[in-house]
């Protein structure tokens, strides 16, 4: 069978496409002890089967194109072809960084309603859109945080608060930032434990960092009492954004009481997102942290007949933390946020988050009455859920590694497993709003269907999964761990 096979098994030698072959005659100035002795071990196979080698890999991919994405704590969401065709136009695709602004006043003007945009989703006075992904905008938050308290002369605040049920990048952005992290409790509903932040808060507090609604899957209800010890206490709030998506045009954290915010824009405004980019976190803040914002960011001269956009460097931003990369942040994913706010709209935002949060309730309400356990049963999700696979494993000794590797088979993608690492056996569940009814009802078809395979069959779910990549080419469980550490990529013909 074809879909099978690599494309060293179709070599024959002598077959070849002189079309697309590199001249031998090629001048080349690297050192004749760098020069290859012999050809690279290539496959010899004509043009249409490269075509078709490269076209049967891209059917192997899995993606929100094709399937079913719910990874929780990850927007996985359908993206507009829209959004990336208008961004690919002539005059922005083909713009140089290094070119000056007056030849590029179009770009400019969109970056900059793209900042003013942002600005009013999150309730924040000033946007940068410098940051090239999350955990940079991250890093950039907590960075400002740290040069707002220097500025004051508040050098004892040396700790960071931060849940234990956060991003991992969390804690680690905060000692990146020289912070001492000290980790705050949750309580058994899902809220952060009052008591616990109440002991910790101090003149040592430089902030805390809050995800809202949290990874847990859950808003935080009691967000302005916390604000207000932390405020009380002389340390600043960071919104994590990555559950963004779940309160767009609903509420904002800038109204929470939140001093600075990162947002993946490549996770709730349009571009795919997974795979390790490319992203952009763009970081929006409170008054008294916009000195600090991370340059360059665009500005408008309002006092012409026609307005004239340009960028603010470092060295017009005295207070700056500074340049994040090489020039303005990553173009071309904020550009597909731009067309995708202009397309939605207020009204459409809103609906981004009813549905998202509509889509996550009713899955959870359906997977409940399947007889799942819920994690926090007394909760609303907000546009993620978590389900403890606990009873499951000890039952039938079936783990929420072998539902997700089972789900594979049933053509989902596996939601997130094992965080937050505070619910045992852990699945936090994703919908986004951009799925069907339909296909809903069909992931939970699927989950009893395992389920009743865990009861009756519980090898094959433990064995599974059985058709990856293909229906009977199955390749079965990988040791993951030896995968990442010695993966064998290399064709031997031996």
């Amino acid at each position: 069978m074809r879909n099978n096979r690599i494309i060293f098994e179709d070599s024959k030698p002598g077959r070849k496409n002189s079309h697309q072959a590199p001249s031998p005659t090629v001048d080349c100035d690297l050192p004749q002890n760098f020069l290859r002795a012999t050809p690279p071990p290539l496959p010899e196979v004509s043009e249409l089967e490269v075509v078709r080698h490269y076209t049967l890999l891209s059917q192997k991919n899995y993606s929100v194109d094709t399937q079913f994405y719910p990874l929780g704590s990850c927007t996985m969401k359908y993206n507009p072809r829209a959004c990336n065709t208008l961004a690919m136009l002539p005059g922005f695709l083909s713009r140089h960084p290094l070119e000056p602004s007056q030849t590029g006043q179009g770009v400019l003007k969109s970056l900059y309603e793209l900042q003013e945009m942002l600005a009013e989703i999150s309730g924040m006075d000033a946007v940068s859109l410098s940051p090239m992904a999350g955990a940079q905008g991250e890093f950039a938050g907590v960075a400002m945080i740290k040069a707002y308290h220097q500025q004051q002369g508040d050098v004892n605040r040396v700790e960071m608060l931060v849940p234990d049920a956060a991003h991992g990048t969390n804690p680690a952005t905060a000692s990146l930032c020289g912070f001492k992290v000290r980790e705050i409790a949750t309580d058994e509903n899902g809220d952060l434990d009052l008591t616990s932040l109440k002991a910790a808060v101090g003149p040592h507090t430089a902030g805390l960092m809050l995800t809202n609604p949290s990874t847990l899957g859950v808003f935080e209800r009691q967000v302005e009492e916390v604000i207000n010890i932390v405020h009380t206490a002389g340390g600043l709030l960071y919104y994590d954004g990555a559950n963004l998506n779940a309160i767009t045009g609903r509420t904002r954290p800038g109204d929470m009481g939140f001093d600075a915010i990162h947002i993946n824009v490549h996770k709730t405004f349009s571009t795919p997102h997974g795979g390790g980019g490319p992203g952009a976190g763009p970081v929006g803040v409170s008054a008294r942290l916009k000195p600090f914002l991370p340059t360059p960011i665009v500005a408008c001269d309002n006092s012409q007949k026609n307005k004239k956009y340009y960028w603010l460097q470092s060295k017009d931003c005295p207070q700056s933390i500074g340049q994040l990369s090489a020039f303005m942040g990553n173009i071309g994913v904020l550009l597909r946020a731009y067309v995708y706010l202009r397309m939605l709209g207020g009204p459409g935002m809103r609906r981004v988050a009813d549905y998202a949060t509509l889509n996550a309730n009713y899955l959870l309400a359906k997977l409940s009455a399947a007889g799942f356990t819920v994690a926090f049963p007394n909760r609303m999700a907000s546009h993620e859920f978590i389900l403890t696979l606990k009873p499951e494993a000890d039952n039938y000794n079936v783990t929420a590694l072998d539902f997700a590797k089972r789900l594979l088979d049933y053509g989902f993608y596996a939601p997130t497993i094992y965080f937050p690492m505070l619910v045992p056996e852990c699945m936090l569940i994703e919908p986004t709003e951009t799925e069907s009814k339909g296909e809903l009802d069909r992931f939970v078809d699927a989950m009893v269907a395992i389920r009743n395979e865990a009861i009756e069959n519980p090898r094959l779910v433990k064995d599974s999964p059985h058709d990856i990549p293909l229906p009977g080419a199955g390749v079965g469980r990988l040791d993951e761990t030896q995968a990442a550490r010695k993966p064998d990529l290399i064709w031997n013909k031996e």
